[in-house]
């Protein structure tokens, strides 16, 4: 016997009475209501009896129990990413290579070995004309690929050769042109690019400060988790203090009234939302320079307040650059240049610099005192005892 139309919309996958894995109670037992449920989207669906008929039975439709299936290749990825704790930017980045290796390949890695990863890369540096950091990050994300992903025993990838990188200088401003390029900001990009060059902070770096991160009796400020996800304690500049006080006063009052407002949340680091889970509407836990706009998180479904975007100081700093008339390449990261120079120029000690700055080796705070042309290659000009020109 077939079952009413009422039951066949209920249950969407036809005859239910023909399904070899119906059950049927005996007529004695009751049925409760609520045991009688639909979901279309659920694992198993319950079908109500027709009304016509005595409500003595319940047929189950139960789905094959198939084996899960096996995550994507690019999800592995990120899987085995976030596992080693790479930085977000890192795992952007070796999953758009990884996703162009193979779409240039056109075939699965498995399939694929040291000749196509030599031709992809000769492809970059050939036809993209790519620099060489450029051309070795790609190589790393395909090692990564190879030997933690797809776990394959590939002594060919040892033999792999990494493009030289070419030794550059960076682009320093004199003192001058730094006042000159802050002095044409105002509001809140003025207020880091003073910590930029007064502290030698990154971009992110100072985008990313909390309110626990500045200390205004030792006048520190506390990087936590830079580059490297390593943490350092900077200086905090006098000159800069006063309005930074105000403008955490005017952070505090829309604080407060986000909270108001059922709103007031922050992203917090790792899994401490789980370990403190009202942190993220304490006040120390508050961006610095938080955004304009709250934002709703599906997950934990908060409003929140994201920090800055990097890209706002980015694009007034080159304009200022640009209005005071500078003829040289002024980004933010151009502050932090300065700030390394110009305290080489007072004689201060090297080490001293590179904890600043939180470089792991010195050699890469040496390469300011070759900007400098002081130190131990520095050496005098022999047309600097000739008249002038």
């Amino acid at each position: 016997m077939l079952p009413s139309p009422h039951s066949r919309a209920l249950y969407p996958y036809g005859d239910v009475e023909s399904q070899s894995c119906s059950i049927r109670l005996p007529a004695r037992r009751p049925v409760a209501q609520d045991m009688i449920d639909v979901d279309r989207h659920s694992a198993s669906a319950y079908a109500r009896p027709s009304e016509g008929r005595r409500r003595s039975r319940l047929a189950v439709h139960e789905t094959s129990s198939a084996e899960p299936e096996k995550p994507r290749l690019l999800d592995r990825v990120r899987t085995a990413l976030r596992s080693r704790h790479y930085s977000r930017r890192t795992e952007e980045a070796y999953v758009a290579w990884i996703r162009r290796y193979i779409l240039h390949g056109k075939r699965h890695p498995m399939e694929m070995g040291a000749p196509e990863i030599t031709r992809f890369l000769s492809f970059l540096a050939v036809d993209g004309k790519v620099a060489a950091s450029t051309q070795n990050q790609a190589l790393s994300a395909l090692l990564f690929l190879y030997r933690e992903v797809l776990e394959l025993d590939v002594p060919w990838l040892d033999g792999l050769v990494r493009a030289k990188r070419p030794e550059r200088l960076p682009v320093v401003l004199t003192r001058e042109e730094v006042r000159a390029v802050i002095q044409r900001l105002d509001g809140v990009p003025r207020l880091m690019a003073y910590l930029l060059y007064g502290a030698g902070l990154r971009v992110l770096e100072c985008c990313r400060l909390r309110v626990q991160d500045v200390d205004f009796a030792t006048n520190q400020i506390v990087v936590r988790g830079g580059k490297g996800d390593k943490d350092r304690v900077t200086m905090l500049p006098v000159a800069v203090k006063r309005a930074l006080a105000w403008h955490l006063e005017s952070v505090r009052e829309q604080h407060q009234d986000d909270l108001k407002h059922g709103a007031g949340w922050v992203e917090l680091p790792t899994a401490l939302v789980r370990k403190y889970p009202n942190a993220g509407r304490e006040w120390a836990w508050q961006w610095v320079f938080p955004a304009t706009r709250i934002y709703f998180h599906r997950e934990t479904r908060q409003r929140r307040r994201h920090h800055l975007h990097e890209s706002v100081l980015q694009r007034v700093v080159k304009s200022a650059v640009r209005k005071a008339g500078i003829a040289k390449r002024g980004t933010p990261h151009t502050l932090r240049h300065s700030f390394a120079t110009h305290l080489l120029e007072e004689n201060h000690d090297i080490r001293t610099v590179q904890e600043l700055l939180g470089h792991r080796d010195v050699t890469t705070t040496q390469i300011y005192t070759h900007v400098l042309n002081r130190g131990p290659s520095g050496v005098r000009s022999p047309a600097d005892g000739m008249p002038e020109a």
